[in-house]
């Protein structure tokens, strides 16, 4: 069958654009980074705080710590974050001391990384917590991610992709036979 002058190349564009959106579709389900637009994405690196404000931002760091096997540092602040939301006395108890187990004992699971007077001052009142007993743990590890982390997301390639990614799905294709 013989096709009109330049239908190879429409084609081909097609075929180009139906690869890049099985890719998207597959992608997609790992991660819900294709909601984001360009303008949220760049938005990420103005801070620390809008990166983990934003719920596509918090997984795109999150992904990228657990490449890194340092994602215990946002899982804690996380941790922390939800902690202090807690109104049952028992469940502040319970929860305390799983973040305790979690992350704070010598050779936790997930042991963050904190000074012996920081660690010391929980291990002797986590008996009694309150909502504040990890708020001196979770503003070091909050300025670690601060200073380190976030800094080393934003170079990373995780972070041009997803740029370079929303900037190009906000472009639309035209396509002259649609």
């Amino acid at each position: 069958m013989l096709l009109p002058q330049g239908s190879n190349q429409i084609i081909n564009e097609v075929t180009r654009t139906a690869q890049v959106e099985d890719h998207n579709a597959i992608f997609k389900d790992r991660c819900c980074f294709h909601r984001s637009n360009a303008g949220e994405v760049m938005a990420w690196a103005e801070s620390v705080d809008t990166l983990l404000a934003n719920k596509d931002g918090l997984a795109a760091f999150r992904t990228f710590l657990k490449s890194e096997f340092s994602e215990e540092n946002v899982e804690f602040w996380l941790a922390c974050e939800d902690f202090k939301k807690t109104k049952s006395s028992a469940k502040i108890a319970s929860k305390a001391q799983k973040i305790y187990s979690d992350f704070i004992q010598a050779d936790a699971p997930k042991e963050i990384n904190i000074d012996f007077h920081t660690k010391n001052h929980i291990s002797q009142n986590i008996s009694e917590p309150t909502l504040s007993c990890f708020d001196d743990a979770q503003r070091l590890v909050y300025s670690l991610m601060a200073k380190d982390s976030f800094p080393r997301f934003l170079r990373s390639e995780v972070y041009k992709e997803l740029v370079k990614k929303q900037q190009n799905g906000n472009q639309k294709r035209w396509l002259p036979f649609l």
